[in-house]
């Protein structure tokens, strides 16, 4: 499984992902987030980051413009959009995004189904509050375009190896503290979602 590591707010703790092995990185564009960093910031990372590792802006209810212009200045490379936008939206970005649902029941799982999508718990925080999906409601459908989110860590990813998602997203079940991640916490986890 693709991993990624959400909540990035130090090189620090990008450097450990990486070379722990994770695919991609998540910077949370949404101010009342306490993993929120400034595209400038997130900058200054990424633009000392080695080649080949997916670059994920997050965005909560944020118009295609502002999308678009913290995309270019953060140099980031996906937009990750965490709310329910109008098509309209998707139509105006100039970068390549993935959407995001945010399940309270089994049926909304099957949403978007022909797209690579992310399906994470619904929690009025937008993410990284560690509530875990109902793994009953991927039971006999396709999960190969969807990215698991909501509650990971190291030690529910043996339990997941069945359904065949395509990627991983954790942020809160490998960190010390909002946005400070836990070297040990982030390498078991990669390493387990690899196996």
């Amino acid at each position: 499984m693709r991993t990624k590591i959400c909540g990035i707010t130090s090189y620090e703790d990008a450097m450990i992902a990486i070379e722990a092995g994770a695919d991609a990185l998540g910077f949370v564009f949404y101010e009342e987030s306490p993993r929120y960093i400034s595209p400038c910031k997130a900058r200054d990372i990424i633009k000392r980051l080695p080649p080949f590792v997916e670059k994920v802006a997050l965005f909560v209810n944020s118009d295609a413009q502002v999308i678009n212009s913290y995309c270019q200045e953060a140099g980031a490379t996906l937009a990750q959009i965490h709310f329910e936008a109008p098509e309209e939206l998707y139509e105006q970005l100039f970068v390549p995004y993935i959407k995001v649902i945010r399940a309270k029941e089994a049926g909304d799982v099957l949403k978007f189904s022909d797209e690579y999508r992310l399906i994470d718990a619904y929690s009025k925080t937008y993410g990284g509050s560690g509530k875990r999906l109902n793994l009953e409601w991927f039971k006999n459908i396709d999960c190969s375009k969807i990215v698991l989110a909501g509650g990971l860590d190291a030690d529910i990813l043996c339990s997941l190896k069945e359904y065949g998602f395509y990627g991983v997203d954790v942020s809160s079940g490998v960190e010390l503290s909002y946005g400070k991640k836990d070297a040990y916490k982030v390498k078991e986890f990669i390493k387990n979602a690899k196996q």
